[in-house]
């Protein structure tokens, strides 16, 4: 059975907040453009604090599980990807890039499957960290719909950042865990 604690109970909120998320962003029955945006970045960065919460709570309350090993990276994953496919659907972000940000998802992902299988855990580095925490504020900032030319190019600032960090990550990654590959 798996145990709930706070912060995994964190963690699941996080992953329902992501249809939530979507819905906002991607329609205006309910609330209109652009106030829909508004409600979506409301929403998002909650979502963004839970994450900071459920970690901090499971480290400081000493209640870490396996649950929340798997499934708060997964959560963040849902998250991030969820809003950049909104971004393409909306015209706010080219495909190729959201291509190469969601790319990377999938090969640490394989990665980690296949150290698993291997009993084998790799926990993620600096720069996987720093690519979320940049992700997250990226989709924050393209939230927000603010059209001054000044914004604009702080939105591009955040958009590439959170590029070149993934490709930072992504090559650090398999340089340091190349081994998980190699047969026995």
């Amino acid at each position: 059975m798996i145990r709930m604690n706070i912060a995994n109970k964190l963690t699941v909120f996080r992953v329902i907040l992501v249809p939530v998320y979507v819905f906002f962003y991607l329609t205006t029955c309910v609330v209109a453009a652009p106030y829909n945006q508004y409600v979506a970045l409301v929403i998002f960065a909650g979502a963004c604090l839970t994450d900071y919460l459920d970690g901090k709570l499971a480290r400081s309350l000493h209640i870490v599980s396996n649950f929340g090993k798997f499934m708060d990276p997964l959560a963040d994953k849902l998250l991030v990807c969820s809003a950049l496919i909104c971004f393409v659907e909306s015209g706010v972000l080219p495909a190729w890039i959201v291509v190469i940000l969601i790319g990377r998802e999938f090969i640490i992902s394989g990665f980690r499957l296949v150290a698993a299988s291997e009993n084998v855990v790799i926990a993620a580095d600096i720069w996987g960290k720093c690519k979320t925490v940049v992700q997250m504020f990226t989709v924050m900032f393209l939230l927000i719909p603010f059209s001054a030319s000044w914004f604009y190019v702080i939105q591009q600032i955040f958009v590439y950042a959170s590029l070149v960090l993934t490709i930072i990550s992504v090559v650090n990654y398999i340089k340091n865990n190349i081994g998980v590959l190699k047969e026995r």
